[in-house]
Parts: C-alpha cells; sequence; structure tokens
C-alpha cells in the first residue's frame, strides 16, 4: 500500500501510510496538540485502522509542541461539547470510571505491538499525557528543545495512561518517584543520559533523523524484528532462565522458517 492520503483525519488526529510506515500525526498546534477524549478514540481507532503491511509507525506533533498534555477544559465542570467532564466521571461508581479510564487508555497501549515499531519525535513540551504518550512509543527522538513533565500530581491526580510502567523501567523507581511527584522538567540532556530518549538532534534535523532510524529499523526481516521485540517486552516477567527458553524457542522458529521447515 503506497498512499499518502489520509486513512484517518479526525478530532485532531491523522494517519497516513506509505509502503510500511505510517505517520500517526496530532493535527491541533493552536493549542500545542492538547488531548481529549474524541483525541484519544481517534487514536485508538488509529491502531485499529494500520494496515497489516506496516511495520513502522512514526507518532509526530504538528507545531512548536508535540503535545502540552490533557486540555484543562476538561477540568471545567462544563468540559467539552458531547462530552462529560472530569467532574461527571467523578460521580460515577468506581466501576464506571475504571471502565472509562481503561477506554482512555486504548489510546496508548497499542504502540506496543509485537507487529510494528513505533517512535515518537518530539520537540517542545511533552507534558503529562503528552509525557505519557511519548513513553507509549517504543523509541523516542528528541528535538534539542524537549521538554518532558507529569504533572499530573500537581493537579492531585496520578499519571494513569500507562507511562508509569515505562518510566521506571527506563529510568529506575526513585528517579521516576522524583520525576512525578515533583512534575520539574526532563531537558534533552537528561533525557538522553537517562534513557528516554533514544537520539538528541537539533530541531531542524528531527524529521531527517527519524527517516533515518525508520530506514535501519526496515533492514532487518521482519519476522526477526517481531520476535526479538516480544523477547525483549518479556524480560520483566520472567527468570533469568526462562528467558534463556524463551530466546531458545524464539531461535527454534526463526531456523525452521529459514529452513523452509516452519509449521
Amino acid at each position: 500500500m503506497t498512499s499518502l492520503d489520509p486513512v484517518l483525519d479526525k478530532d485532531g488526529v491523522r494517519l497516513t501510510v506509505e509502503d510500511t510506515v505510517a505517520t500517526v500525526t496530532l493535527t491541533n498546534p493552536d493549542k500545542r496538540n492538547a488531548q481529549n477524549f474524541a483525541l484519544w478514540r481517534a487514536l485508538a481507532q488509529a491502531g485499529r485502522s494500520l494496515p497489516g503491511s506496516v511495520r513502522v509507525v512514526v507518532l509526530r506533533g504538528e507545531g512548536k509542541s508535540f503535545s502540552a498534555g490533557l486540555d484543562r477544559q476538561a477540568f471545567t465542570p462544563e468540559g467539552f461539547d458531547g462530552e462529560p467532564s472530569f467532574m461527571d466521571l467523578a460521580r460515577g461508581t468506581d466501576a464506571e470510571i475504571d471502565a472509562s479510564i481503561a477506554e482512555f487508555q486504548e489510546a496508548f497501549t497499542w504502540w506496543r505491538r509485537n507487529d510494528i515499531i513505533t517512535i515518537a519525535a518530539v520537540q517542545g513540551h511533552a507534558i503529562g499525557a503528552g509525557f505519557q504518550l511519548a513513553l507509549a512509543c517504543d523509541l523516542r527522538v528528541v528535538a534539542q528543545d524537549v521538554q518532558f513533565a507529569m504533572r499530573e500530581t500537581s493537579l492531585g491526580l496520578v499519571p494513569d495512561l500507562t507511562g508509569t510502567h515505562p518510566l521506571v523501567s527506563l529510568v529506575g523507581y526513585a528517579r521516576a518517584l522524583e520525576i512525578c511527584a515533583t512534575g520539574r522538567f526532563v531537558h534533552a540532556e537528561e533525557a538522553e543520559r537517562t534513557g528516554l530518549a533514544n537520539l538528541v538532534v537539533p530541531g531542524d534535523e528531527l524529521d531527517s533523523a527519524v527517516r533515518d532510524l525508520t530506514a535501519a529499523l526496515l533492514a532487518a526481516p521482519r519476522d526477526a524484528v517481531i520476535e526479538t521485540k516480544a523477547l525483549l517486552l518479556g524480560v520483566a516477567d520472567r527468570s533469568y532462565d526462562e528467558q534463556r527458553a524463551a530466546e531458545r524457542a524464539a531461535q527454534g522458529r526463526r531456523l525452521r522458517d529459514l529452513a523452509g521447515l516452519a509449521d
């Protein structure tokens, strides 16, 4: 499939596909790509709309900021037109609140699928929900002006859009706690040093750096990349010996496939 016509273009999210590469773009630069419930539904739909040929998904935001986080209108009594406000959600039962948050999280979960590799191209502010969206991706290429921050605790909330697991995995518990509890900014140098960023480049080189990384990721056979990603994602849930066994099983599948002996 080769097309730059949008597969999806709604509620601040645009999905385009060119051969094996998809691009998901946040398209509301006037509001620094602030997020709302409709945008989260559109992001989840983008994940469901990916053609099977896609191997790499690039996530980017138009304008000066990747995403300034949750649109503060969600905290007002009126909320968004046709949408419940946080005040409305808070009046629900525990089960209703849980179900609502689980639906929101769907926008952030599909980026770790084994059959794709996802890259967040991050410039400017990536705050709160914006930080968590960048963390949802496998890799992050950032501009030198990047400013990550987890501001939920300053609002009396907790990060609940799947960002806590990758954050702790990348920087460790103590630093993750300090970042979340203080809400401070993490700039490019620290992001690269602590593993939040795979690569830091000048802002005008962000697109070319992502293209180069994408090309490198596409150079290896797809099935080998899929197996390797699954192996690495499973490390946290396996013992050393269980990981050894998983490696053996994965390699057996690859050898049989290469020899034309796959089941």
